[in-house]
């Protein structure tokens, strides 16, 4: 039995204009809200006293500074009672929250900049449910079950399916199964007081795109209509102040959209009011499949004691075990790359560069890689080791962004060819350079986080960014005989943890280069090198606390508190009409 408790608090944060985070468009903008926005919290005590807080945002990410400014205020609330390691910080990814919440410069360029009071929002409603969490803590037993959808229930489809068929070891799936090219199965945690259930944790991968970017209200999307479906039917049983966490397994590939024969029509038919009742029903599906699980005969309990390990790691120059790289000694990650399709978008749920638009910078990618290999005996040594290494680590990717030197087709930011006109973000992103305000600021994170946390049997490899469905499952295999030497027998995936840095992708979904591998930004061997340090990071778990020896204390570099300034809390475009 573990002492645990639960509690939620409204993310307060006003609707004045600023770009929601999720689809990058600078149209998409927030007027009005439609549904509030929570932070749900659980916390858990084992019978040693050691804790694990789990907090799930409705918001499009989790960013280094929302952590950083949680863990320092529970710090200073809690003391030693707080535990940074075990502290886990997630989100529901809707595309309908608020943007601005990050001190890097590209995923805040649309808000426009650094948004103070968003963050504030966050990290006030984060720490009030963590505290609120812990405040109702009574004696509550812990289950697991686990079930997947009808192959007919609606809910999730693949959308990269010419990626995910690249992989040599799955089904092979055509058009019209692109429902069947994911992990159907949705794992459910209980927590149950004198035998009644009062707050669950789903776990189910599936974007939370059902509402596109033609909307402008603030909104949970599929996963918060979830949780609130599935805290009415337990308020309706009795249940005082039920929590339900909808938070997201590998959804990296997976969309809510159909995807297949006539997805294109299917997709103009949801516009405005209907796409937020197709929100509602498809988390409604969510909700009831958590119940229906947790309901049945085939619940696990879970007990144990908990436990947990964090680490940072420099992502941009990592050497991947070849045990994960079929035999490639010299396998390795480079500097963060956007490649042209990233920028493309995703045909159904976030169309982005037109194709003329994608082709040209497709060619123009192709020939500057092409220049510099040719002219590179000219270049000085530090320059042609910065290219061998890029190039090699990106592999088939047509390179647009360099993220880590911050080129554009390989011309400086504030030089490149791409005209201002064709999108406000350019624009906007060319005007930050010129006024030095991104100078010695990262554009994405590079310093990652890596956290598992243990439950009894049960363990959780949390991981930042996005996952695909085989990339996730890959990870899982590669880390569940470590912890089995520990008494673990069931792994989990929990996405978009404690930072966001984009999208993992396998090697072969990589090559095809669809969305999700142009976002893939530090190479076609990321995954590998998620491996190689989650492996490792296991390890530790198999010695006491005292003796485990993985880095504790790196973090990532805070930017120039001049250049935040100069990007912070910037005027919001006026609406036209």
């Amino acid at each position: 039995m573990y002492q645990a408790g639960w509690g939620r608090h409204e993310i307060m944060v006003e609707p004045r204009g600023h770009a929601m985070h999720g689809y990058g468009q600078w149209h998409h903008r927030a007027r009005e809200s439609r549904t509030p926005l929570f932070a749900r919290a659980l916390f858990v005590r084992d019978e040693s006293g050691r804790t694990l807080d789990l907090c799930c945002l409705d918001l499009g990410y989790v960013t280094h500074a929302m952590r950083a400014a949680a863990c320092d205020r529970l710090r200073v609330r809690l003391g030693d009672a707080f535990d940074e390691a075990a502290f886990v910080l997630t989100c529901t990814h809707t595309h309908s929250g608020p943007g601005g919440c990050t001190h890097d410069v590209m995923y805040n360029v649309v808000t426009p900049g650094f948004v103070t009071a968003h963050l504030e929002a966050v990290v006030a409603a984060t720490v009030a449910a963590v505290l609120h969490a812990r405040r109702t803590v009574a004696p509550t037993a812990i289950g697991v079950a686990e079930g997947a959808f009808d192959e007919r229930v609606p809910v999730a489809w693949n959308r990269s399916l010419r990626a995910y068929n690249r992989n040599p070891d799955v089904t092979q799936r055509g058009e019209a199964e692109t429902h069947l090219a994911l992990d159907r199965s949705m794992h459910v945690l209980s927590l149950r007081r004198d035998g009644n259930l009062c707050a669950l944790v789903s776990l189910f991968g599936v974007h939370a795109t059902c509402l596109g970017s033609r909307l402008d209200a603030y909104d949970a999307d599929n996963k918060g209509y979830a949780a609130t479906h599935a805290e009415g039917a337990l308020r309706a049983a009795g249940v005082r102040d039920p929590v339900a966490i909808f938070a997201q397994a590998t959804a990296g590939d997976v969309s809510p959209h159909l995807h297949g024969p006539g997805d294109v029509a299917r997709r103009r038919e949801l516009r405005g009011a209907a796409e937020v009742e197709y929100a509602e029903r498809n988390g409604r599906a969510q909700g009831e499949h958590a119940l229906a699980l947790l309901g049945g005969a085939a619940e696990e309990p879970v007990t144990g004691g908990i436990d947990a390990v964090l680490t940072y790691c420099d992502f941009s120059a990592i050497r991947a075990d070849a045990a994960f790289t079929d035999g490639e000694t010299d396998a390795c990650t480079s500097d963060p790359c956007h490649g042209v399709a990233f920028f493309r978008g995703t045909p159904i749920d976030g169309p982005g560069l037109p194709s003329l638009a994608a082709g040209v910078a497709e060619r123009i990618a192709r020939a500057v890689k092409a220049q510099r290999m040719r002219d590179l005996h000219r270049r000085q040594p530090a320059e042609q080791a910065y290219l061998r290494r890029v190039y090699a680590a990106q592999g088939p990717k047509d390179i647009l962004l360099e993220a880590g030197t911050k080129r554009m087709l390989g011309a400086a930011l504030g030089d490149a060819w791409i005209p201002s006109f064709l999108d406000p973000s350019i624009a906007e992103l060319k005007r930050q350079v010129r006024i030095g305000a991104v100078k010695g600021s990262a554009l994405v994170p590079t310093v990652i986080p890596l956290q598992i946390v243990v439950v009894g049997a049960l363990a959780v490899i949390c991981c930042p960014g996005e996952f695909t469905t085989v990339a996730g499952r890959r990870l899982v295999d590669s880390v569940a005989p470590e912890l089995g030497r520990r008494g673990v027998r069931r792994v989990l995936v929990c996405t978009y943890c404690n930072d966001y840095m984009g999208y993992t992708t396998t090697r072969e979904e990589y090559a095809e280069q669809c969305y999700e591998g142009g976002h893939t930004v530090f190479g076609q061997w990321q995954l590998a090198a998620f491996q190689t340090r989650f492996v490792a990071l296991a390890r530790e778990l198999l010695v006491p606390d005292a003796s485990r020896s993985h880095d504790r204390t790196t973090r990532p570099k805070a930017p120039p508190a001049a250049e935040l300034t100069l990007r912070s809390d910037l005027p919001v475009p006026v609406k036209r009409g």
